[in-house]
């Protein structure tokens, strides 16, 4: 039997049964599934028939068109989206199997072969705990082509890192253990897309050892952060990035000689505005933002902190995220002069997390207090170089402004954002004073009135906080702010 390796084209009206297409809903994956498994059987009866059984008619047998249903539906619009060939339809299909109907290729291959025996031909293995078939490499080079050598060849690039299989990081070939046949491993699919062909959709995924990330979002708005020009100029040009880029790489013809991804470098006090920008640029991308939890990531054990990092950039890959890695100088800092065996594997760990950081091609942004803590062999890496400065005093001003619920007065006579900005706190600090001076003024049940002398000291905690000596600058009773224009 010799199947060209056409793409999988829709005809709905000649190679669908009429039955199934009267059943087609946008949302579900189950008719094209059906379909497709019903195919999937044709094609490994056919296979086995004429393998083990010489069965000439079998390589007479032709099979009918592949078809999909054009509806809308999760799988329908990856096949649309990536126009797979014959094979690859085949190869997907059977990744997929165990996890949709895990008993279909054993029954199969006792309905077709009866007969006790190994068949090591079609390859193979087993889970140690529910004995289910999981198609391996070999599996799929059988059912696609047979002994022709050449076939198989051909169908083994599918498995090559240069497939988009692979680039896109949708399926994978287990590597075979030490000394076994190369094509031994089991298919493994992207548990991503498991989810996209049963669920019909992808969830983000939950903190975990494998991913050692949270999602991050926010209420706020462009309106709520307070920025300099300058800073607001360098967030435009990463707007942009994420705009046209795709048009950049492909349209303009510049992937071949550019590095994937943009990489961006957000330092500057704490509280400065680093995290909600991140956050924000996410928000108005529509791209997820997941912050790196450095302290999950960094292992003392030799070699499990490339593996934690392996695990979150593979996860993360093709799929559009914003990484954000706050405090990073945790990770990113300099490196050492080798001493010890120690120092030379956390030079290791660093010079492996600038590989997978340049090969990211999605958006990065690393946030640190001390930007001379970075190596700089990071810093030259980086598209972009943003300083997050301390706010002056009429910043102050706005973000304590911003800060105040619309819904609450201030102590008779006074206008306490004018006042407040003399004291030089960050963004962040403000926020945590008016929080605090907030629920004083709820504890005390009256009238939602803001007293200075709950804010003075939630503004004493806060600088006492940093180590630092509180000092009043403002007279508390003597020289009220003046009240704001109507």
């Amino acid at each position: 039997m010799n199947i060209d390796s056409k793409k999988v084209t829709k005809d709905l009206e000649d190679n669908l049964d009429e039955s199934l297409e009267n059943s087609v809903c946008p949302d579900t994956n189950a008719p094209n599934l059906q379909h497709a498994f019903a195919y999937i059987e044709k094609v490994f009866r056919i296979r086995c028939n004429l393998h083990f059984k010489k069965d000439t008619a079998s390589e007479a047998e032709t099979l009918p068109q592949l078809a999909y249903y054009g509806d809308q539906s999760a799988f329908s619009r990856f096949i649309e989206k990536h126009q797979p060939t014959f094979d690859e339809y085949v190869v997907l299909l059977l990744a997929l199997t165990p996890h949709l109907r895990p008993n279909f290729l054993d029954c199969l291959i006792k309905d077709i072969l009866p007969a006790t025996g190994e068949f090591p031909e079609i390859g193979g293995t087993r889970d140690n705990a529910t004995r289910v078939f999981i198609p391996t490499g070999e599996t799929a080079v059988f059912l696609l082509a047979g002994d022709d050598l050449d076939r198989r060849f051909e169908v083994q690039q599918l498995f090559t890192g240069e497939h988009w299989f692979a680039q896109k990081n949708i399926l994978r070939l287990a590597p075979a253990k030490e000394g076994e046949p190369l094509l031994s491993g089991r298919l493994f699919l992207n548990r991503d897309y498991i989810e996209l062909f049963t669920l019909g959709r992808i969830s983000a995924p939950t903190f975990s050892a494998d991913f050692p990330a949270q999602e991050i979002s926010t209420e706020l708005n462009w309106d709520d952060l307070v920025l300099s020009d300058e800073v607001l100029a360098h967030i435009d040009d990463i707007k942009g990035w994420i705009e046209h880029n795709s048009v950049l790489l492909n349209d303009l013809g510049m992937a071949k000689k550019i590095k994937p991804g943009y990489r961006a470098l957000f330092h500057g006090s704490p509280g400065t505005g680093k995290t909600l920008t991140a956050t924000l640029l996410g928000k108005y991308t529509d791209l997820k933002v997941f912050r790196v939890d450095l302290s999950t990531v960094v292992s003392k054990y030799i070699g499990e902190t490339e593996k934690n990092l392996a695990a979150l950039f593979d996860r993360a890959k093709t799929r559009e995220w914003i990484l954000f890695f706050d405090e990073a100088d945790a990770l990113f800092g300099k490196r050492t002069n080798v001493k010890d065996s120690h120092d030379r594997y956390a030079n290791q760990e660093v010079s492996y997390l600038l590989q997978r950081v340049e090969e990211f091609d999605g958006l990065i942004i690393l946030a640190s207090n001390m930007k001379a803590n970075m190596d700089q062999a990071f810093l030259r890496r980086f598209n972009a170089i943003i300083r997050f400065p301390f706010p002056k005093e009429a910043e102050r001003v706005v973000i304590w402004r911003k800060s105040f619920p619309d819904n609450i007065e201030f102590e008779k006579g006074l206008y306490l954002p004018e006042m407040l900005g003399r004291f030089e706190l960050a963004g962040g600090s403000i926020i945590n004073v008016v929080h605090y001076a907030c629920l004083k003024m709820l504890a005390r049940g009256q009238e939602r009135i803001i007293l200075l002398d709950d804010v003075l000291q939630g503004i004493r905690r806060e600088v006492e906080k940093e180590g630092k000596v509180f000092k009043n600058v403002v007279s508390e009773r003597k020289t009220p702010g003046s009240l704001p224009e109507s």
